[in-house]
């Protein structure tokens, strides 16, 4: 479909002689050549019109922005948390057929690269910069003070969908935004890194790291709003849906303006959540375990020819266990883990493959530069040695034992479980790599497949693998070198960074062609890495499920690989080859300098508290927060933050005649939080320590209609987090009931459940009232939470 180039045309020279009475106008030169490197793009002066009457007048042409002639549709898909062994497409166990026809169409990239965490890729995958550059060195909710670590992108920094939608593209995305400082994410904003104002003119998706896909937390532009109840709701079906209509709508109406359209759903982020029906297709299939996974999923991977045939398989490291050693309980708990994750990774897969069979239907698949990511990261290890029934339990530095899942055997992956599988699972996706996800010093941690499928734009096709070295940073360049875009020079008057990253369209027909990323820094809580020019010099300073406090930095001890010969990273030349790391680790600190690396923070868990990790924090310092009816979806880091400390919740309401129910104040859900409500006019309290344990006291006697005060008391055991306390309710002053909490959340409650005044939406805290229709039926004048 021909699209025509900006709509500016010459000036004409009118006269007031001739038919029609044009109009009379000085002369004016032929414009010059549009500049697209500054942005927005000047619109030219207007003619000047010296007609009096406009019967006698005729209209210049209308300035117009469109995109250059010839731009593809560009589609970005990014699934998330998943290895580059994973993928059927990639010789892993996960049957994925979409990926296989666009590779079957398209080429294989084996050399791709990301960061080895998802805001630190999603920031450089968005935007053409490294991380640190963006000030994204690790996810937002741990963004720190020092420059690299803010949270906060730059203004010399400009997103792809700005760029795009500033040269005439449509620009959507779907799913997961895990790039809004979490302090901006309120109804306060601003709300300049949000999607929609960082380029994106529709979002329909979820701000955080993960969300659960059966009841998801999701934003439609900058609006919290429900999802759609039905009995078979998913996520990221709804996902799918909400991307087909918008594409098809869009084309419909304007079918000469190309489209960016970024698909990020949650999955296969933990938790891992699949439709039974999924799950059930992989029944028994991992019964090997995850050492005979590994090997078979090496053989296929030479077979397909996505690794080099003399590639050597590392071994496992001491840190994970062997199969061999499991017991029988934990194996059939280890087997279903993995099933649920592959059930997972095939069905969304079956989502992606519906958006693609739109684009066919209407006609625009074979224009489209389609790239389809798989993983943003290695898979994740974050579940620890026997996995999680509940990841927010690893996210807050408990490990989970497989004593407290095997009652949720049967319902693993459903609506009541909110899991995460045995690291050895991750291992063995990262196949034939070294290490996991936030282990940015290892390919395990960085390497991922990625399918670039473009019928229009590339000759060759029939699954080919190119083998240049690449990295997430290179996906911009890219689209802007196929839309026949600049990058911008400068945009709303800031002069522009210019991007990290290089086209790699030169790959695509000249498979033998030398590559153009040479040098790519890697850094993630401590793990660091160079590639310089078919080298790796690389150490390993942390481990993801390990959360104790690391060795100095200084001690760390440096790999180094010729990866040019060795794929796999498996033969260490540090000790043969000591001038060369240390040349390589003189350019890691060149890197680091240039990209605000420094200082390297390898703290995890405790930078959940903004006061620790010294980034700002909503409430300023506030020791009060009054909130009031209506005030729904507050987002952890924009409460007030009671965890670990004295803290009292005082609910000013009026009780109806009759018994008054209902939630008055929640914050979380049904995997972790707290909830103050009322259940047959009885006030009550629970605490709910991640869906393991739970503290309830409430008063015997409900309350009389009229006004009255309630409130909730805690009282810490110790001055440390996660520590437990006495709990204490009273009404109108008198003590009603007292507890006791024997410990609480330390750091987080949930991925991206906020806090409610007047109801608990999504999930449920507590199972004393349901899941819908929890609204309080009596009257909230406000509520006011205050911190000892």
């Amino acid at each position: 479909m021909k699209r025509q180039a900006i709509c500016r045309l010459p000036l004409m020279i009118w006269c007031t002689a001739g038919v029609l009475g044009l109009n009379r106008v000085a002369a004016a030169a032929e414009p010059a050549a549009i500049d697209r490197t500054v942005l927005p793009i000047h619109e030219p002066e207007p003619p000047v019109i010296e007609t009096e009457d406009a019967r006698d007048a005729k209209a210049p042409p209308r300035f117009a922005v469109t995109a250059p002639e010839g731009a593809p549709n560009v589609v970005i898909v990014l699934i998330d948390d998943i290895g580059f062994g994973h993928s059927s497409a990639f010789g892993g166990p996960i049957r994925m057929p979409t990926l296989e026809k666009m590779a079957g169409r398209g080429l294989k990239y084996n050399r791709f690269h990301t960061t080895a965490l998802c805001s630190p890729t999603r920031v450089a995958l968005l935007t053409g910069h490294n991380h640190h550059a963006n000030n994204a060195g690790a996810i937002m909710e741990l963004a720190t003070a020092y420059p690299g670590n803010t949270g906060v992108r730059p203004r010399e920094i400009t997103t792809l969908a700005e760029i795009l939608k500033q040269n005439g593209f449509s620009t959507a995305a779907f799913g997961k935004y895990h790039e809004t400082p979490p302090w901006e994410v309120s109804v306060s904003g601003p709300h300049e890194r949000w999607p929609t104002g960082s380029g994106f003119e529709k979002f329909y998706g979820f701000i955080g790291g993960e969300t659960n896909q059966w009841a998801p937390a999701i934003y439609d532009g900058v609006t919290r709003v429900e999802h759609r109840k039905t009995p078979d709701y998913h996520f990221t079906t709804d996902l799918a849906d909400q991307a087909i209509r918008w594409v098809s709508a869009q084309q419909s109406l304007t079918p000469d303006k190309p489209f960016y359209l970024y698909f990020a759903p949650g999955a296969t982020h933990a938790p891992h959540h699949a439709p039974k029906e999924w799950i059930a297709k992989y029944k028994g299939e991992f019964a090997g375990g995850w050492d005979k996974l590994r090997e078979e999923t090496f053989a296929r991977q030479k077979k397909l020819g996505v690794i080099p045939a003399g590639t050597q398989l590392t071994p496992r490291p001491a840190e994970i266990p062997a199969w061999e050693k499991m017991g029988p309980e934990q194996k059939r708990l280890f087997e279903r883990q993995m099933e649920t994750f592959a059930g997972f990774g095939e069905h969304t897969d079956n989502e992606v493959g519906r958006l693609v069979a739109q684009l066919e239907t209407i006609g625009e698949l074979d224009n489209t530069l389609f790239f389809y990511i798989v993983g943003d990261n290695g898979a994740s290890a974050e579940g620890g040695p026997e996995g999680t029934y509940n990841e927010m339990m690893a996210l807050n530095g408990i490990v989970g034992k497989a004593e407290q899942m095997m009652a949720h055997l049967d319902t693993w992956g459903g609506p009541t479980t909110y899991p995460h599988f045995a690291m050895g699972w991750a291992w063995a996706g990262n196949t034939p790599f070294q290490w996991t996800k936030q282990v940015a010093s290892h390919f395990g941690g960085t390497r991922n497949g990625m399918v670039m499928h473009w019928p229009k734009g590339i000759k060759a096709s029939g699954g080919a693998v190119r083998s240049q070295f690449h990295h997430v940073v290179d996906v911009a360049p890219t689209v802007l070198e196929a839309a026949k875009i600049p990058q911008p020079k400068e945009v709303a008057g800031v002069k522009q960074r210019p991007m990290d990253g290089v086209s790699m369209l030169y790959s695509v027909d000249a498979p033998e062609a030398p590559e153009r990323h040479k040098t790519q820094y890697f850094e993630m809580f401590g793990n660091r890495g160079i590639y310089h020019e078919g080298w790796v010099a690389c150490t390993r300073h942390s481990i993801p499920w390990l959360l104790a406090e690391n060795p100095p930095l200084k001690g760390d001890v440096w790999e180094l690989y010729h990866v040019d010969e060795d794929f796999s990273e498996a033969r260490n030349l540090a000790a043969e080859k000591p001038e060369k790391l240390k040349e390589l680790q003189a350019v890691f600190a060149k890197e680091a300098v240039r990209n605000h690396v420094f200082p390297i923070d390898d703290r995890r868990s405790e930078r959940f508290n903004a006061a620790i990790a010294g980034r700002p924090d909503l409430m300023g310092g506030r020791k009060t927060l009054t909130v009031y009816p209506g005030m729904t979806g507050m987002m952890e880091n924009a409460f007030i933050n009671v965890k670990s400390v004295a803290h009292t919740i005082t609910a000013e309401i009026e009780v109806p005649e009759g018994k008054a129910n209902g939630v008055v104040i929640a914050q979380a859900g049904y995997f972790g939080g707290w909830t103050l409500y009322l259940k047959d006019g009885k006030p009550h309290h629970e605490y709910n320590w991640f869906a393991l344990e739970r503290t309830n006291i409430g008063s015997e006697t409900a309350l009389t209609p009229g006004k009255h005060t309630v409130r909730y008391e805690f009282v810490p055991d110790a001055a440390k987090p996660g520590t437990g306390g006495k709990s204490v309710l009273s009404v109108d002053g008198k003590q009603v009931a007292e507890g006791h909490i024997p410990k609480t959340q330390p750091f987080a409650y949930s991925g991206d459940e906020g806090a409610d005044v007047g109801v608990d939406g999504e999930t449920n805290v507590s199972p004393d009232y349901p899941q819908e229709g929890n609204e309080f039926t009596g009257t909230i004048k406000h509520v006011t939470i205050e911190v000892k």
